[in-house]
């Protein structure tokens, strides 16, 4: 098989003091008075990574929220009038929570800070401290008192019971902090213990070096008729740790009720299936018999299953719990039976094992289906005529390959989606530098035969984008290389790849944007599960635990010899079973629910930021506007129920203790949402925990402790 390399709210919810007592609902007369509060989040940012990653948050979620950028000199006054208001004669909150990048980002005595405090005692509103300073203001010692200021790379935070009792409820315990430079500093932390008599829960914690005790990551702080989370940790949007934290700091300042929704997607495409992948040639440094080596170059010798391949794959799918989508060619059974007298054990060991495998049309014999191919060189190139116009490959033959693949996997007995489709290398699509744009055949090809959903290559076409009857679904690759079934073989194209010329690779790294060499060839013995699979991993996981609900793909290659993919999909698979509990599992979607997700992610960002959506409480009650045709995405707690006295049913599906999903409004355009009663509460604190009244001292910083410096500076 001929490839070519393509290297991608007034009632809070029940929060826990420290001895695990239910702890009263901060509420004020407004509250008692129905005010409204706006479902939209205040982010007040200094331009740091801290602030920034709280709003990415919020974004990919679909959360609406206002960013005022206190770097700005053109920003808005942060005043009553822009807190708050009057709409039909009802107070009205237009922000349920705010996030600052500290405890106090103004100057002292500021008046923007003074009219924040009093709007969220006004209205109940919480307050999040993105990345602050311990200090006895926000309920914490300071850490030269028994703490540690100071590197947590490599630390295992905890969440505490408090934490898994409350906002954190979704995580098994562990936070585990990135160690992924030994040269780097990547998080910087104050740990610290609760100052005397504060009302301070801790959530999150991480043991005090050189001690047997542990200091706070993550807490709240209530005070002043006021609650605020406070976090004492640098980190970015990117870092495994605050993805792990970033739901739980979404629940706590919004107490669960807000626009947007986020879970968990991890599924896995393997294409090729029933086909061969031409293989890495470690002495040419190209793929015989593919584009990359000159014609005639070597000698090719391909990569394709057994049916002892096979039986692992369906074992493995079978123990982990977790479907794989095959991409599937029928055109390579129906050669291999042609070269080896009518028998294919391997497809009829497929064929037998069907029903524990999505399927999904990948053409009939995996031609290049974009522009006819020049490949006289190396890179190839489009042919052209006489005229100099591109040649494209025919619709005769774009329908042969949709058609004919569709009737051998009926014929087969495979239940194959309609409407989903992904073309041998993503061709037919535009690809850079050679083909700027799709052929022209492929849009009215992909109507005549009713294809919905496209995949697309996440690396080079990433946004969701229609081609004739389809949209497409990006799909990220996993870089395990579709020519690779030994470990060698990948870390020998690897080393190829990723190394200068000096250190004696290709030096490809030293001319792709974004694209980093190593600092010396992997060790053939080491390299892969050393360094490929860890770093695969990650980033895999980086995308699951983003929200990112696109596909991920390899090649059936490598599901063959030395079964080379098995470890960063187990990897990913068992990283996050650590992680996480049970109400927060991995949600692996087919294809044209992916499809769908994707296409209704973007309508509603695009209702959002057109500012077409609102939605406020009242009590007990959500309301929500959206444009006609646009699923309303939301977050609520459990029990909540659609209509104003929960007449339409239960809302959206369990997931990481709450309920969400997506709905469509009313022939208004408008969807009403009835919220459950709040647990009782006790009449009093906890035993032993003091409330601080008025604001709290101003206590002078001692010697010698540093302030807060931006994640990334020198210390």
């Amino acid at each position: 098989m001929k490839r070519s390399l393509r290297t991608a709210v007034l009632t809070a919810g029940v929060l826990l003091l420290g001895s695990g007592v239910p702890a009263a609902p901060l509420a004020s007369a407004a509250a008692a008075e129905g005010a409204r509060v706006d479902l939209r989040v205040l982010v007040v940012s200094d331009g740091g990574p801290a602030t920034a990653a709280i709003a990415a948050e919020l974004a990919g979620a679909g959360t609406p929220y206002t960013l005022v950028d206190l770097t700005r000199p053109n920003r808005p006054v942060i005043d009553a009038a822009f807190l708050a208001d009057t709409v039909d004669g009802r107070p009205r909150a237009r922000y349920q929570a705010v996030v600052l990048p500290n405890d106090e980002p103004f100057p002292a005595g500021s008046a923007e800070m003074a009219a924040l405090v009093a709007y969220e005692k006004t209205y109940g509103v919480p307050q999040v401290d993105a990345y602050t300073y311990a200090r006895p203001q926000n309920g914490l010692n300071y850490p030269v008192y028994g703490g540690y200021l100071g590197s947590v790379d490599g630390v295992r935070a905890e969440v505490t019971a408090a934490g898994r009792s409350g906002p954190f409820g979704y995580l098994d315990g562990a936070v585990p902090f990135e160690d992924n430079s030994p040269t780097v500093n990547e998080s910087y932390a104050f740990l610290s213990k609760p100052a005397a008599g504060a009302d301070f829960t801790p959530y999150v914690e991480a043991p005090i070096p050189g001690r047997t005790d542990r200091g706070v990551l993550v807490g709240e702080y209530r005070h002043d008729g006021r609650r605020e989370l406070v976090v004492t940790f640098a980190y970015n949007q990117h870092q495994q740790q605050f993805r792990l934290l970033a739901r739980g700091i979404v629940d706590w300042m919004t107490q669960s009720v807000r626009l947007g929704t986020s879970r968990h997607h991890f599924a896995v495409h393997v294409d090729d299936v029933f086909a061969a992948d031409d293989r890495w040639d470690s002495t040419l440094n190209c793929t015989p018999g593919d584009v990359d080596c000159a014609p005639g170059t070597g000698t090719p010798n391909p990569i394709r299953m057994t049916p002892a391949d096979v039986a692992h794959a369906t074992d493995w799918s079978r123990r982990r719990g977790f479907t794989l989508d095959l991409a599937f060619n029928g055109g390579g059974s129906v050669e291999h039976r042609e070269e080896n007298g009518g028998a294919d054990p391997t497809a009829d060991r497929l064929i037998a094992d069907r029903e524990a495998y999505r399927w999904i049309n990948h053409t009939y014999d995996h031609p290049y289906l974009g522009c006819e191919q020049d490949v006289s060189t190396v890179p190839w190139k489009c042919a052209v005529g006489p005229d100099g116009t591109t040649k494209w490959v025919s619709r005769a033959e774009l329908d042969h390959q949709i058609a004919d693949n569709q009737r051998w996997a009926e014929q087969a007995g495979l239940t194959v989606r309609a409407g989903e489709l992904v073309t041998g290398e993503h061709s037919g699509l535009r690809l850079l530098p050679q083909q700027p744009e799709d052929n022209p055949q492929l849009a009215p090809s992909l109507t005549a035969h009713g294809i919905s959903w496209l995949g697309a290559d996440n690396s080079r076409d990433p946004g969701q984008r229609p081609v004739g009857s389809a949209l497409t679904v990006a799909r990220h690759p996993i870089n395990i290389f579709y020519n690779a079934g030994r470990v060698s073989e990948q870390v020998d194209e690897y080393n190829w790849i990723y190394t200068s010329r000096a250190q004696g690779g290709s030096g490809l790294c030293e001319n792709l944007p974004g694209t980093t060499c190593l600092d010396a060839p992997l060790d053939p013995a080491t390299g892969y599960t050393g360094h490929i699979v860890p770093l695969e991993t990650r980033t895999a996981l980086g995308h699951v635990l983003s929200g990112d609900p696109k596909p991920h793909f390899i090649h059936q290659s490598n599901l063959a010899e030395d079964r080379i993919g098995y470890p960063v999909l187990d990897g990913v698979l068992d990283a996050h079973q650590g992680l996480f509990a049970d109400n927060t599992p991995l949600v692996n979607l087919p294809m044209s629910a992916i499809g769908a997700e994707l296409r209704d992610r973007a309508a509603w960002d695009a209702a959002l930021a057109a500012d077409r959506v609102t939605a406020y409480r009242i009590g007990d009650t959500v309301t929500v506007s959206a444009p006609q045709g646009v699923p309303v995405a939301a977050t609520l707690p459990a029990g909540t129920r659609i209509g104003t006295d929960g007449e339409g049913g239960a809302f959206g599906e369990p997931y990481a203790g709450t309920v969400s999903g997506r709905v469509a409004a009313g022939a208004d355009g408008t969807l009403v949402l009835d919220l459950p009663a709040p647990p009782a509460a006790p009449a009093a604190h906890a035993p032993g925990v003091a409330e601080r009244h008025g604001p709290p001292p101003r206590t002078p910083v001692p010697a010698g402790v540093a302030r807060p410096v931006p994640y990334g500076a020198e210390r």
